[in-house]
């Protein structure tokens, strides 16, 4: 092809029209809910598709109900005695029967879920604070934090729990401040190991990196980048230790170590029924042990849906 047959062609394609393509404006993307909402819709999917789920939140909700507002709802007095009625079988009068002292056992019951849910929140607050806490900061700064904590949990397992547990309640003195601190105390090796390991494999992760590059200080991504990956199978953690807390709590009890009588407490009522189930009066161990059955159950199975709500990676 020669220079001027060239040269033709290209001004053909200059006199050529232009052909405008329209373009469609892009619509933007729907903008993500807040994290609340999303909390709240994942709540109601795990709820509806899984009914043992959805009975454990339930039963937690009775058990809140009762603890906030037992005091106000009980027929009667849990501390009033009546010789005269002692040792009732259940009735329309008292629904759980009446003990050997004559109290109405269906108002001690319920009385006495705020003092076990106090104790277990409370207990698993401090843990969480200490165990938790000092575990992240071991797994993630390592050094000495990490040996003085490793070497704190490895002394407390040293010891059986529940051991551990009588011999400082009976140091201290059976109040329930001092349960809940040994209750704190043997629960320190499980958060402290469980955050501990968590924060140790996300400590190089691309997103903490990214932190550091932007100037943050190290404990700054402690709690901003560290923590936050960290709660979720925190908080799966203290909901089975809220249920271990109240087991606890009512095992000291129940061998004269906890709450002293006559507060109403499960542990209690349960060690003062059990003398009488020979004798064939078995409600009055029945209905306390059947009410701390279901609060340990409902823990255990509100870890599982506390997990999938909680986890973003469970989130559909």
């Amino acid at each position: 092809m020669n220079s001027h047959s060239r040269i033709s062609g290209v001004s053909a394609i200059a006199r050529a029209p232009k052909i405008s393509i329209a373009m469609k404006p892009v619509e933007a993307a729907p903008s993500q809910t807040s994290g609340l909402g999303a909390v709240l819709r994942q709540t109601k999917y795990v709820i509806s598709e899984n009914p043992i789920t959805g009975f454990a939140f339930a039963l937690f909700l009775l058990f809140g109900v009762a603890a906030i507002f037992g005091p106000w709802i009980v027929p009667y007095d849990p501390l009033a005695t009546n010789t005269a009625i002692q040792l009732q079988p259940p009735s329309w009068a008292h629904w759980f029967g009446t003990d050997q002292y004559g109290r109405d056992l269906f108002s001690r019951v319920v009385v006495a879920t705020r003092l076990d849910m106090t104790i277990a929140i409370t207990s698993v607050a401090l843990v969480f604070a200490l165990g938790g806490i000092s575990g992240i900061a071991a797994g993630y700064f390592g050094g000495w934090i990490d040996i003085v904590v490793s070497r704190l949990a490895d002394m407390i397992m040293a010891f059986p729990l529940f051991v551990l547990a009588m011999g400082i309640v009976a140091a201290l003195g059976n109040t329930v401040t001092n349960i809940v601190i040994a209750t704190a105390i043997i629960n320190f090796p499980l958060y402290a190991r469980i955050a501990r390991a968590e924060a140790n494999v996300r400590r190089e992760a691309g997103f903490v990196m990214a932190a550091r590059l932007s100037g943050n200080s190290e404990w700054r991504i402690l709690f901003s980048q560290i923590l936050p990956n960290v709660m979720p199978i925190m908080v799966v953690q203290m909901s089975l230790t809220m249920g271990y807390a109240v087991l606890n709590a009512a095992g000291l009890s129940f061998i004269g170590l906890g709450v002293r009588p006559p507060t109403p407490e499960w542990g209690i009522m349960v060690a003062d029924g059990a003398g009488y189930i020979v004798s064939g009066e078995w409600w009055v161990a029945l209905f306390p042990g059947l009410t701390l059955m279901l609060a340990v159950f409902c823990f255990n199975l509100l870890g599982d849906g506390l997990r999938d709500i909680v986890d973003p990676q469970r989130r559909t």
